[in-house]
């Protein structure tokens, strides 16, 4: 089941995507469940597929404003150079454990909603990644145990600024500039995807393909990301796990290819969803 969060007559909500439209979970499996977090936290996934599974949409995508899959996560844990292709194309050597750092929650917009070049910078590059989703939180969690934990996938533009993210050995400045995290279109349920190392991930700027991989590719896999993150924070229900992006982004490319205005980039995980967002400047 897909579901996703949204704003509808000024209100937070969200649903079950099914053919057509919406069928509208707000409210409808608890009272104090209005958001997909609560929904996630309260365990309440398997009851609002069953709830949606036959009934016909209420609300179409054009009745609600989406937002990103989840708006407020407590945490958004992004993993860098996690493919081969991607540490080869920047010369990193490997290494033992995986490169972590954080994007807040405000930075974060939903599918069709724009990506802003930020007026600081001309060198916003895309990054097209896969979104785990935790569904049930720990300390320590064995790797043995970790999909256990995941409740579902969605796409994510990792976008970052390049310039500011080089002003130190520390990622934070260029990974988290408003608005050029792009997350959606919805959460996808663990129990629909059989292998996630079987899906493969596109990014396509303008049409024209420039990352893609197979996710079977990531360096660290999720049961190894998730095992670590959680030796050294406590993940939480709606906590977002960002995997890392494949080869191809734009600052290694001759010429450097950087995201402008009246660009659109697209990341494509068939069986996840397509998520696309225009870019536009700074005001």
């Amino acid at each position: 089941m897909k579901f996703v969060s949204y704003t509808r007559m000024g209100r937070p909500g969200f649903g079950a995507l099914v053919e057509g439209g919406i069928v509208d979970l707000t409210g409808r499996l608890a009272d104090n469940c209005t958001t997909l977090k609560q929904a996630i936290l309260d365990d309440l996934l398997e009851i609002a597929a069953d709830y949606a599974e036959d009934r016909h949409p209420e609300l179409a995508l054009s009745d609600v404003t989406l937002l990103p899959v989840i708006p407020d996560p407590q945490k958004i844990l992004c993993i860098g150079v996690n493919y081969v292709a991607h540490r080869e194309e920047t010369k990193r050597p490997e290494v033992q454990y995986p490169t972590v750092f954080t994007r807040y929650a405000d930075t974060q917009v939903a599918h069709g909603q724009p990506i802003i070049k930020p007026k600081s910078s001309t060198s916003l590059d895309f990054e097209a990644e896969l979104a785990v989703i935790i569904g049930r939180g720990g300390r320590n969690i064995d790797e043995g145990d970790a999909m256990e934990h995941v409740a579902g996938y969605a796409c994510y533009h990792d976008g970052s600024v390049r310039d500011w993210q080089r002003h130190t050995s520390q990622f934070v400045p260029g990974k988290n500039f408003p608005a050029t995290g792009g997350f959606g279109p919805a959460l996808v349920t663990a129990d629909e995807i059989d292998d996630y190392t079987a899906l493969t991930i596109t990014g396509r700027l303008n049409g024209e393909v420039m990352q893609q991989a197979s996710l079977q590719d990531l360096i660290f896999s999720i049961p190894q990301l998730i095992a670590y993150l959680s030796s050294f924070t406590a993940l939480s229900a709606g906590d977002v796990i960002v995997t890392g992006t494949p080869g191809g982004v734009g600052e290694r490319r001759e010429p450097p290819v950087f995201l402008k205005a009246g660009d659109v980039y697209e990341v494509d995980i068939p069986g996840i969803g397509r998520l696309v967002n225009p870019v536009i400047e700074e005001i």
